[in-house]
């Protein structure tokens, strides 16, 4: 890749085909759009901080995310870098979450 583009530059670079095909939504790709609705609406976070978080992902991140995995990487960020949320809030709910998602596998 060129040096003057950064990962996430990719405009101009042969990509294959578009898949310009509607498709549903995954129920959590709902949840990560209206969290960032949400967010929007509440003046906590914008559209610009959600692009300048996702363009600082590192390229292994940026590659290996699908869409709305970039966006919740970018929202927990910020959240992060603003102070709205704690890392170790973040831990212990990820393995509340876990935890209820294994009980529910038994």
């Amino acid at each position: 890749m060129n040096d003057a583009r950064r990962h996430h530059d990719m405009g101009g670079l042969e990509a294959g085909a578009i898949d310009r095909g509607e498709h549903d939504k995954a129920p959590w790709e709902k949840r990560v759009d209206a969290l960032m609705v949400l967010l929007g609406q509440r003046k906590i976070l914008c559209v610009d901080e959600l692009r300048r978080g996702i363009e600082e992902l590192g390229a292994d991140a940026y590659e290996r995310y699908g869409y709305y995995e970039r966006w919740m990487a970018s929202m927990t960020n910020i959240l992060l870098e603003k102070k709205i949320i704690e890392v170790g809030e973040l831990g212990a709910r990820m393995a509340e979450i876990e935890s209820g998602r294994r009980e529910a596998l038994r």
